[in-house]
């Protein structure tokens, strides 16, 4: 496993200190994926997917936790974020890290529910070489207000904030940063539907059939106003497809990213 390592950036006017994790960096000419955590995520929470899917493609991975989360700068006891938190996240904070850490290139970027709408929302202003955004939300939906009030219960009234403990150095940035903003009235409006219309990267859309944050109602709107984009609708599966279906994901990744024309076929492996 690679070293864990942190860099600073400036943001909000204060200097922010991001974890983050390079895989595969033996693999220099390889193009390059960045991999963006879902809403209680880390990079220690990833575990060994990116890893996996960076074998997978010979791809070198960058892997980052966001302010609040991880190790990275926790977010601040009366900082309340607003409803452009994932715009922000795109516009500004991942290209920051990006710049402090060398990166010139157009990145490939795999994103997870929240880090998959940053990655829809970076693909639509910046230069992308492709997507690959799991669980994305591009509106909020009834059953995301639900789940994440039943996740404020289970944080409040169960051992759940001990185990995520294991994965940020300030647990309570880290849940009620994403909690507070998603519970938010004001939030209930928001839409990134208008957004992604501008992206023109090639893009799988990933989401289980059981999904308890979001219906396919999402990755079919991505599709509806991203037409080149694919689809991996995957059943017997939640909100996680690495963690419950990870084979076929692999498999659907492997294959979307083999048929893109830019791509030499004989260089990514199967997993």
């Amino acid at each position: 496993m690679s070293q864990t390592d942190f860099v600073d950036i400036t943001w909000q006017g204060r200097p922010v200190r991001i974890e983050h994790q390079w895989l595969c960096a033996a693999h220099t000419d390889a193009p390059l994926m960045v991999f963006l955590h879902e809403g209680l995520g880390s990079v220690a929470m990833w575990k060994d997917f990116p890893q996996q899917l960076c074998e997978a493609l010979h791809m070198r991975g960058l892997v980052y936790s966001r302010p609040g989360y991880g190790q990275s700068t926790p977010r601040a006891a009366d900082e309340h974020w607003d409803p452009d938190f994932m715009h922000r996240q795109a516009h500004e904070v991942l290209p920051a890290l990006l710049a402090a850490l060398g990166v010139t290139e157009a990145p490939w970027l795999f994103g997870h529910s929240d880090g998959g709408s940053i990655a829809l929302l970076y693909a639509a202003r910046h230069a992308t070489a492709g997507l690959m955004v799991m669980a994305p939300h591009i509106l909020v939906e009834e059953v995301s207000i639900t789940s994440i009030t039943q996740a404020r219960e289970t944080y409040e009234n169960t051992d759940l904030r001990q185990r995520l403990s294991r994965y940020h150095a300030d647990v309570d940035s880290a849940f009620w940063g994403w909690n507070r903003i998603w519970l938010d009235p004001r939030f209930r409006s928001w839409s990134i539907e208008e957004d992604i219309r501008a992206i023109t990267c090639p893009v799988l859309a990933i989401q289980g059939i059981d999904d308890e944050y979001g219906t396919l109602a999402q990755i079919r709107g991505i599709a509806a106003r991203v037409p080149h984009t694919q689809l991996l609708e995957l059943p017997h599966c939640g909100h996680s497809p690495h963690r419950d279906q990870p084979e076929i994901l692999l498999q659907g990744c492997v294959t979307f990213f083999n048929a893109q024309p830019h791509v030499p076929l004989s260089q990514p492996r199967q997993p």
